[in-house]
């Protein structure tokens, strides 16, 4: 049986579809599974051993572009595809099947998709309040009312070995006591605890032994350095800027060795929870109560409840007072129960 997924556009939610993979693959080993995704997420899909190919999307999320997604429809109709499950919401995400004419079409009805698809799901948010459970759930029958996280196959990536000794020689990585921070984050500084916070975290680290591995995409290598520049020279050689100088699958393997992680909320989060590093994760205005990292090995530390929707934080530098009032002793904290 062959299935095409169309898939959401962000790393992080990418990450947690591969439930929904396990899942299909539990229910059927001979499942072929193809992914339709954007790029960037293609190198986090090669490490999902569920998946039969990714094949780029090459229409943007925010864009209707109805004369490509019919043309790649067509192509696809040759496939064999006998069910598409569709993970956005938007109505445009559900056209190319639509086009392909796949025989099962399933998909929460989201804006107003009836016709589009033709196993239309209607979401009940209290009964699947996860968004990793909303993608499984698209899996179980239609009558399916709750599905409890417990009884979800969580992410999980391969990691090659190869490859990561090959990076740590290419960054001149020699330690195995290494602690990886992901200070970026999307749409701003909003998301992101202080850089001074992740500077004073580093220093105690620093001090018990550890090196620091920074992590992120070109966009974060001058938040990355913010936090270098604030450490005394001694301690600026046991911690080594790594944002936008790995490549993704690169990052993959080398936050698989670190001993931890410390993260905001971001698609570098939903990596070291996929590769089984220890970890925390720091929320402000996102909520864990949505996305939370799927791995039995992470702690959350949060001061504030609800979601707020928010771009810019009020305080400084854009950062938001419910990521600066947690104080890097927190942090160092929380590591203890890993680092032992």
């Amino acid at each position: 049986m062959k299935i095409l997924i169309i898939g959401p556009s962000w790393v992080g939610d990418m990450l947690m579809s591969q439930s929904l993979y396990k899942h299909l693959k539990q229910q059927n080993p001979a499942r072929e599974i193809d992914v339709l995704a954007p790029n960037w997420c293609r190198p986090v899909l090669a490490r999902m051993p569920e998946i039969n190919q990714a094949i780029e999307m090459p229409v943007g999320h925010a864009s209707l572009q109805w004369s490509l997604r019919k043309k790649i429809g067509k192509q696809l109709a040759q496939t064999g595809y006998e069910q598409a499950f569709i993970l956005p919401n938007s109505l445009k995400s559900a056209l190319i099947p639509w086009f392909a004419k796949i025989p099962t079409r399933t998909g929460w009805r989201g804006e107003m998709r009836y016709g589009l698809l033709n196993d239309l799901r209607v979401l009940d948010k209290d009964a699947f309040p996860l968004m990793v459970q909303r993608y499984v759930a698209l899996s179980q029958p239609s009558e399916t009312s709750a599905l409890a996280l417990d009884n979800i196959l969580y992410p999980r990536l391969t990691v090659d070995d190869k490859q990561r000794i090959k990076a740590l020689e290419q960054f001149s990585l020699t330690t195995d006591q290494a602690i990886a921070f992901c200070p970026g984050a999307e749409f701003g500084p909003a998301k992101r605890w202080p850089d001074y916070h992740y500077a004073s975290l580093a220093k105690k680290l620093i001090a018990d032994g550890y090196q620091i591995w920074l992590f992120g995409s070109a966009k974060d290598h001058d938040t990355c350095q913010q936090i270098q520049n604030q450490l005394t020279s001694n301690e600026q050689a046991s911690c080594h800027n790594l944002a936008g100088e790995t490549s993704l699958p690169q990052a993959i393997d080398l936050i698989s060795q670190c001993k931890a992680a410390v993260s905001n909320d971001s698609g570098l989060m939903h990596i070291a929870a996929a590769v089984n590093t220890p970890l925390v994760a720091l929320y402000g205005p996102t909520s864990p109560d949505f996305t939370p990292p799927l791995s039995q090995q992470a702690e959350i530390i949060r001061l504030i409840d609800g979601f707020h929707k928010i771009r810019k934080g009020d305080a400084d530098q854009g950062y938001h007072q419910s990521l600066i009032d947690i104080r890097p002793d927190m942090a160092y904290t929380a590591l203890q129960q890993w680092l032992k």
